[in-house]
């Protein structure tokens, strides 16, 4: 049996508050089972075997009261989620049941857990490392496919194996290094240098592929925001609308109704996306109310991952379109879709003018910022929710690419706090390099690969301070 290092028992809710058919207490800790025998009516607990389910009531010792019908599922050191006897009380979900269920347990011995503190738990006992520890939060929070997805295959240790294979290959060349250093008086060399360089091109490989995957981590993990612009009464809160399918946005014929940001989000296709429909833009606002709501637009357009550029068909010609969009997105690396709206109103003259000046799939055009922009073009009547699809399918397609076609094995990096370990060991890893090429000193290369290895073993928490793990685990919810 695995000796855990934790003396007390805790006990939380871990099924959401609130009135509901069920609701589950989670006790943790050597006398998890022996608190929740002492007012079990099944008094043949203490002796169950783990991974079993009891049926009983719950009851005050004191005035013999019975507080629920309750099913006890009892888990046996080390095989549960903490690595300790975890018991789990399905009770019913009455905000009353729970209190008195939760008050009788910390009666007879229970303490309450914090934030967290059943997966810092797991991870001290050694059930997970600290980067799958940091995936129970995400697959939680996670409210879409790939999200979900990517989660999952972190709490499963791919992301941390793939860590571990690197940090024991250049552990062997510190310590060789170090080997050196003990014996820097005999000027004798135990590390190939060519062999450490040979190591470092790839592990730096390894190390700049996972950095440049955190861009598409944090779009699945916390979605794409998509800004609808154009010209006043082009249809952007009918597009918002019809999108989310619902009234989300009012929509009037007068120019200028919308003065500010109103955003929602849809999931499409497993990739979440915040949809922000903004102000018209116009180059002489009728008030100053509006004036701003189009600088706001500009600001907003310069944070979006996507910008969805919505033009009336019969309003506008294909020139004036690209002159519109380059102007928006001059300086800016984003990806635009050229929505023409209102094809139930626009001639087929005009739809083939369109669609030939735009080619079949995209345009190509270069800002002054010589910044190319790609600006396939869609057309649909938001109002009649006409040509919707086609442009869900192309949305999806801007953000999705070939990046993202293995997301489910592929290893992903979505935690900001990983990113800034990957940066840091990149940095003392190139700095190992540059100590390689200039023959720089042994002392001066250990301790750069040092430092490589420690910002490597904090995502996992091979390295770790007591305020690191407070402040991860503090963003749990009670009971996880």
């Amino acid at each position: 049996m695995v000796q855990t290092i934790f003396s007390d028992t805790i006990v939380a809710l871990s099924t959401p508050p609130g009135a509901g058919a069920l609701a589950v207490v989670r006790l943790s800790g050597p006398a998890a089972v022996a608190i929740t025998a002492t007012v079990f009516s099944n008094k043949s607990l203490t002796k169950a075997a783990g991974h079993t389910l009891h049926y009983g009531t719950l009851r005050d010792p004191a005035s013999a009261e019975i507080i629920d019908e309750v099913v006890v599922a009892l888990y046996r050191a080390p095989r549960s989620f903490t690595r300790e006897d975890v018991v789990e009380i399905s009770c019913h979900g009455s905000d009353y049941v729970v209190r008195q269920v939760l008050a009788l347990l910390l009666r007879h011995g229970a303490r309450l857990a914090e934030a967290g503190e059943f997966t810092k738990r797991a991870f001290l006992n050694g059930a997970m490392d600290l980067a799958q520890a940091e995936a129970v939060a995400d697959l939680i929070a996670a409210d879409s496919a790939l999200s979900h997805k990517v989660a999952l295959n972190q709490l499963r240790g791919g992301f941390s194996q793939e860590l571990r294979d690197l940090r024991a290959r250049l552990v062997q060349f510190a310590a060789l290094l170090e080997l050196e250093l003990d014996f820097g008086e005999e000027d004798v060399e135990f590390a190939d240098r060519t062999g450490l360089a040979r190591l470092l091109a790839e592990v730096r490989g390894v190390v700049a592929a996972l950095l440049r995957s955190f861009e598409l981590g944090n779009v699945i993990k916390n979605g794409i925001t998509a800004v609808i612009a154009g010209r006043p009464n082009a249809g952007k809160s009918t597009l918002l609308n019809a999108l989310l399918r619902e009234e989300r946005a009012i929509v009037s014929a007068i120019p200028g109704t919308t003065r500010d940001f109103i955003e929602d989000e849809v999931s499409i296709d497993g990739l979440r996306f915040r949809f922000v429909d903004t102000a018209g833009l116009r180059d002489n606002p009728a008030d100053e109310v509006e004036a701003i709501g189009v600088q706001r637009t500009r600001q907003r357009v310069r944070q979006a991952a996507l910008l969805l550029y919505l033009f009336d068909l019969s309003e506008i010609t294909p020139a004036e379109v690209r002159a519109e969009i380059q102007e928006l997105t001059t300086g800016l690396h984003l990806p635009v879709l050229a929505v023409g709206n209102k094809t139930d109103l626009a001639s087929a003259e005009t739809l083939r003018a369109f669609e030939q000046a735009f080619d079949s799939e995209s345009t190509d055009y270069a800002n002054s910022a010589a910044t190319t922009v790609s600006a396939p073009l869609v057309l649909l009547a938001a109002g009649h929710n006409q040509g919707l699809e086609a442009l869900q399918t192309a949305l999806v397609a801007q953000v999705r690419g070939s990046a993202l076609e293995n997301t489910a094995s592929a290893t992903i990096v979505t935690n900001v706090r990983h990113a800034r370990a990957l940066e840091t060991a990149a940095a003392h890893l190139a700095a190992v390099q540059a100590g390689l090429d200039t023959g720089r000193g042994t002392e001066l290369l250990a301790a750069d690969l040092r430092h490589a290895l420690a910002a490597l073993g904090e995502i996992t928490g091979e390295i770790s301070s007591e305020d690191l793990l407070t402040s991860i685990f503090t963003q749990f919810c009670i009971g996880k």
